[in-house]
């Protein structure tokens, strides 16, 4: 039986932590949003946030990465401890979710870490001078009926912004909930068609373990073949030593053909909301 160790309700969220089985998980509004095993916290994760490591094989020296997104703050542990050089900034909306990650999740403010409560298209447009190799989006709204993108940071002018904020080879990951062809596969789709009309390439990593699949979009013109994805493992691993064993694992789930209900979307715009609420419902 699960003991919840924490519970509280803030301008945006019903905010639980409970253990159980050896995990500790946080649940936004009866959604679970993160999972950290307790005897070691840099295991128990969902599969999908260790994709957000992906993206380093266009910038293996990567030194600033931008989050969207602190929930448990699972992507937060992994940069600290395997790319310590790396500084991360993370835009969270909720300053109570920032509150519990600290608290309950053994995330940490450092030189190399801060925590931005903001709204993440806000903070963009605010902090014009700064720049980063690699954005990873994981931010979430979530209700009674299931856990929903926010539609301003999932429209084209989003992504133009975004891609204005990267470095020349810079690559923005985005974490989509849903399938190819079934539950959401809509969402999928129209994510990628409006990723591709921004960024010349965009590839994607399903999980195993979840119904998350992350999309990755990328500045750099020349897209990927059997020679040059080796090429870039080869640099990143030399770049960086101490690269997670699970790496090479996960880089062989990557696609990158066009998911099929891609055919049939439509770009997402600031002017452009489907009726449906494509990205709204549960």
């Amino acid at each position: 039986m699960a003991q919840v160790k924490h519970r509280t309700t803030s301008a945006h969220n019903q905010i639980t932590v409970e253990d159980t089985g050896g995990y500790r998980l946080l649940r936004f509004n009866g959604s679970m949003e993160t999972r950290m095993w307790l005897r070691n916290p840099l295991h128990g994760h969902f599969e999908y946030t260790e994709y957000f490591q992906l993206p380093l094989l266009w910038n293996p020296h990567a030194k600033r990465v931008l989050i969207m997104g602190l929930g448990g703050g699972s992507a937060q542990r992994a940069f600290a401890h395997y790319y310590p050089d790396v500084h991360v900034d993370t835009v969270e909306l909720d300053p109570a979710v920032a509150k519990v990650a600290k608290q309950f999740f053994h995330v940490k403010e450092t030189p190399k870490h801060k925590i931005h409560i903001s709204d993440g298209r806000t903070f963009l447009r605010l902090n014009d001078k700064l720049q980063y190799e690699v954005i990873l989006m994981d931010a979430y709204t979530s209700n009674q009926f299931g856990t929903n993108i926010p539609y301003h940071l999932a429209t084209k002018e989003f992504f133009t912004l975004a891609a204005q904020r990267l470095a020349p080879n810079g690559a923005l990951a985005f974490n989509v909930i849903g399938t190819y062809n079934d539950w959401r596969s809509d969402v999928v789709g129209a994510m990628y068609q409006t990723m591709k009309s921004v960024f010349p390439h965009v590839y994607h990593f399903p999980a195993s373990d979840s119904k998350n699949i992350v999309l990755i979009g990328i500045k750099d013109k020349a897209g990927l073949t059997a020679a040059t994805l080796k090429a870039k493992v080869d640099a990143l691993r030399q770049a960086r030593p101490k690269l997670p064993q699970f790496f090479g694992q996960r880089l062989r789930r990557i696609r990158a053909s066009a998911p099929p209900t891609a055919a049939r979307a439509r770009v997402l715009t600031d002017n452009f909301s489907p009726k449906s609420g494509l990205l709204t419902k549960p």
